[in-house]
């Protein structure tokens, strides 16, 4: 009985969102042309993204920075992008938090690094994206912008991949695995293949001469950017698979499917889902 009530309860919950924050179909329209990477969803799955959009506005609270103005094209353009990761998972993923903040554009964080002798630095730096444990997801709008699909690059994607590897307590690049979406991928198979992927990619770029770096910066599908920690390759192998899937797959064909079957969606359509 008790279990049906909450049923009711959450569906109830559910229609009084969608009725108190239906996006238009004119701003939904032009949010997927602006969005290319869109394409590989079929008329049923844009359907729930857009309902999942709408959810996902009706439990976040978004604010913006630097005096810019927030436009509810900004807003959906974000949901859209935030929802795509969890489109066959469940916006739970995304709970126990409730901020997006949008700046112009990059912004200053500082952190806490320990060099190779032990000592604690602060420092700070230009960032995109940054996502907080437990805490909001502050975003580039200039770069949130960049949606050409012309390389790999998503930091919406990239952002909100951190928040889901951060529901294991430890943002390591293992997110968390449920048996209801993941079986029979386990905690060893996700390891066997992304712990070594991460690893061969670091090593290939440790081996490039600094006479080549801005090439290889230019040439490769993975920003180099991914071999600073396990939980960073996650989140850039996350924005490849959305963006870029027909070239992620042809170049990292294992991980590819590893990514595909965590996410439950097989973008670059090679049925390794069948």
């Amino acid at each position: 009985m008790l279990s049906k009530l909450t049923r009711w309860l959450d569906t109830r919950r559910r229609e009084r969102a969608l009725r108190k924050h239906p996006i238009a179909d004119e701003l939904w329209q032009a949010t997927l042309d602006a969005l290319p990477f869109l394409t590989h969803l079929d008329a049923p799955d844009l359907a729930r993204l857009r309902e999942m959009a709408s959810l996902f506005i009706a439990q976040k609270e978004f604010s913006t920075a630097h005096g810019l103005e927030l436009t509810d094209a900004m807003i959906v353009s974000i949901a859209a992008q935030a929802c795509l990761p969890v489109l066959n998972l469940s916006l739970d993923l995304y709970r126990g938090w409730v901020g997006v903040v949008v700046y112009p554009g990059e912004f200053v964080i500082r952190k806490t690094v320990e060099d190779e002798d032990g000592v604690v630095h602060e420092v700070e730096q230009d960032a995109s994206g940054e996502a907080w444990e437990g805490g909001p997801v502050i975003l580039s709008w200039e770069d949130a912008q960049m949606t050409d699909a012309r390389d790999a690059y998503n930091v919406v994607i990239h952002e909100f991949a951190h928040k889901i590897d951060m529901l294991t307590g430890e943002t390591n690049g293992h997110p968390p695995l449920f048996r209801r979406w993941h079986a029979p991928l386990d905690a060893a198979a996700w390891a066997n293949v992304f712990d070594h992927a991460y690893d061969n990619f670091c090593g290939k770029v440790d081996a490039v001469p600094q006479r080549r770096w801005a090439r290889f910066e230019r040439e490769s599908l993975i920003d180099p950017y991914a071999a600073d920690h396990p939980s960073e390759f996650f989140a850039v192998c996350s924005e490849a698979l959305f963006v870029q899937p027909g070239t992620f797959e042809a170049e990292y064909p294992e991980l590819y499917r590893l990514l595909a079957r965590y996410y439950r969606q097989d973008p670059a359509r090679t049925g390794v889902l069948a």
